[in-house]
């Protein structure tokens, strides 16, 4: 595939040098918070789950004190966010982690995707962002991002689709940089190639973009 080069190099010059985009996650290095803004994310707007991650890790600041709350008072912190089915795993994992693996979050990407509650992109992020493994993280503006640069019309959600783009991320993905080059395409979709009028005049990879 062509581009390929420029496509990774281009992102993160950008991300070094126009990325203003700020989070309180941002540049986090314990998979513990990594792991709270996650699960947070997964069907919550950014700017909402802003104020209860920071209210969620100053409450239970480790693995620890999460596991060793009161049921009620972790449910209550969570109320607003709905689909309470990921609270309910977010505390049977902090159990697991702190009584079965001596509250140390586990490294390796196959052990932390054994854990309740995580899926690939959320195993992705936690190993690269957490302990610099080489994974590649897909979520909807990586996905965009891809299908508009590398011009690639196959759904996201078919078989073959997740095959070519699961490909695609780990082949782009900047090996000795994980999680600044998967922060840098999370943030690039989220500011720059958006999904409803894209800053395309300001696009560092507009130039050989197939949808451009």
């Amino acid at each position: 595939m062509k581009n390929k080069k420029f496509f990774s190099s281009s992102l993160l010059t950008w991300n070094n040098t126009a990325n203003t985009r700020k989070m309180p996650w941002k540049g986090e290095k314990d998979p513990y918070k990594i792991w709270i803004s996650e699960i947070i994310l997964q069907q919550t707007r950014v700017q909402q789950g802003i104020n209860y991650y920071d209210r969620f890790v100053r409450e239970f600041p480790d693995i620890k004190s999460l596991a060793s709350a009161p049921q009620k008072k972790v449910y209550k912190l969570w109320e607003g966010l709905g689909y309470y089915s990921r609270c309910k795993n977010l505390i049977e994992t902090a159990k697991f982690i702190h009584q079965n693996l001596g509250g140390k979050f586990p490294e390796e990407y196959e052990n932390i995707l054994s854990l309740k509650g995580i899926g690939n992109y959320t195993a992705s992020a936690i190993a690269s962002f957490a302990f610099n493994k080489p994974y590649a993280v897909l979520d909807g503006n990586v996905f965009r991002v891809l299908s508009r640069f590398f011009g690639i019309e196959i759904p996201v959600n078919t078989t073959e689709g997740k095959k070519i783009y699961g490909q695609l991320s780990q082949l782009l993905l900047d090996k000795k940089k994980p999680a600044e080059y998967n922060q840098a395409i999370m943030d690039f979709g989220a500011v720059i190639c958006k999904p409803l009028l894209p800053l395309c005049t300001e696009c560092p990879l507009s130039k050989k973009c197939v949808a451009f």
